[in-house]
């Protein structure tokens, strides 16, 4: 017999349940572990710093008809006009009609990646590949205004990219 435990946390219920005699119950045994390829393909973790990017590479130039076949029902021609977010213009967070577009809000290049592999487009998230998810991320960075149509942008140059409010934060950790 295993050493009791004095309580056992329950946070997702907001419960904490103490067993009755020191006796922790069995489970209902639902699920299985996870096997480590599972959790290596969930763990996508891109932090500003770049760590965590893949290879790949692409250009706003091959980001553009992604963009117009996978995001623009969404997000509207060019970043604007669909029912979702705006992803570019805008009026800078200054003015009386602030936009959050990638360009005016965005600190880092290397959370738009991060964010757009995870979660986008919104009917089929994961299902683009390394390569256009770097294309679609240069391809907003043009149209913001951030880099050039030909610029490559991989798990070297995404990290250097320099977003226009990059130091509009209150810093919690050290700069990259």
């Amino acid at each position: 017999m295993s050493t009791p435990r004095p309580f056992l946390l329950l946070p997702l219920l907001g419960l904490i349940y103490t067993p009755v005699g020191g006796v922790t119950p069995e489970g209902p045994r639902l699920g299985r572990p996870a096997a480590a390829e599972a959790i290596a393909e969930w763990n996508l973790n891109v932090f500003p710093d770049g760590t965590g990017l893949p290879p790949g590479s692409g250009t706003a130039v091959e980001g553009k008809p992604i963009y117009e076949r996978r995001c623009a029902a969404c997000h509207g021609a060019e970043g604007g006009g669909g029912s979702a977010d705006e992803l570019a213009g805008g009026n800078g967070l200054t003015s009386a009609h602030a936009d959050k577009t990638i360009g005016t809000y965005w600190p880092y290049a290397t959370t738009v990646f991060d964010f757009i592999r995870r979660a986008m487009p919104l009917d089929a998230p994961r299902s683009l590949s390394d390569g256009e998810v770097y294309a679609v991320t240069a391809y907003l960075l043009h149209i913001n205004g951030i880099i050039g149509a030909g610029d490559p942008m991989n798990a070297n140059s995404l990290p250097r990219v320099m977003m226009p409010n990059r130091d509009g934060f209150i810093r919690l950790y050290p700069k990259p």
